[in-house]
């Protein structure tokens, strides 16, 4: 039998970078550094949700923490004058520091000061990216329309971009309100899942209905990456 592994994850250290990168001393910092990096993704998710964020990246310092967004609509975060990036700061500062974290012995030790700081990017062609796509299905099954008609416009606007070559979306739930859950999905083009040199971009997204909870998966092929052997 066959398994099932993250298109992300597959290709990492070949055409993938990791979203974390830092380097930690001791176990007792690494258990540390991986609590906050769940705590801060956790809080991004539901709080920037709606707002087209492909990615967020964390990298650090010694005593800082960079986290990088990366948007469609970088306007939507920033906010009039830089207000919102401003409060989204401290709202993270805040709930950091409200973290009981593990110390090195049996003990629970405070959270060490640290300053953040946000960096905001702009994702040109936000229709060949996945998390976008997952959001723009969400949001149609969210707003009652039926499951049939969103899937089959979003693929069709996801593959009037010039830079996709497939893509495939999968939803699951009780569709349509129906008593028992099923799964339905749509493919146009290729989306070849074991050549690791494709660039495919996978998301997960969740649509809240009256009945139930639906998931969409979103798989975009963006064509092949390969490595510059005269850069070597």
């Amino acid at each position: 039998m066959t398994h099932t592994v993250h298109p992300y994850a597959h290709r990492l250290g070949i055409i993938r970078d990791w979203k974390s990168r830092w380097f930690s001393k001791t176990p007792a910092e690494y258990r540390q550094n991986v609590m906050i990096d769940g705590v801060v993704r956790k809080f991004l998710k539901k709080r920037l949700r709606g707002m087209f964020v492909t990615a967020v990246e964390i990298e650090r310092s010694q005593n800082t923490i960079r986290i990088l967004i990366k948007t469609s609509r970088p306007g939507l975060i920033i906010g009039r004058g830089g207000e919102g990036s401003q409060k989204l700061t401290k709202d993270i500062q805040e709930v950091v520091s409200k973290m009981k974290l593990p110390a090195a012995g049996a003990g629970i030790g405070a959270m060490p000061k640290m300053s953040v700081r946000i960096d905001i990017e702009e994702v040109r062609s936000p229709e060949s990216q996945a998390a976008i796509v997952g959001w723009m299905v969400a949001e149609g099954l969210e707003k009652r329309q039926t499951f049939r008609r969103v899937l089959k416009q979003t693929v069709e606007k996801v593959m009037a971009n010039r830079d996709v070559l497939g893509v495939r979306i999968a939803v699951s739930g009780r569709l349509g309100g129906a008593e028992m859950s099923r799964q339905e999905e749509i493919k146009k083009g290729r989306v070849p899942l074991q050549t690791l040199r494709a660039d495919i971009d996978f998301a997960r997204e969740v649509a809240y209905l009256p009945y139930g909870v639906i998931g969409v998966k979103v798989w975009i092929y963006r064509g092949d990456i390969f490595s510059d052997k005269n850069a070597k």
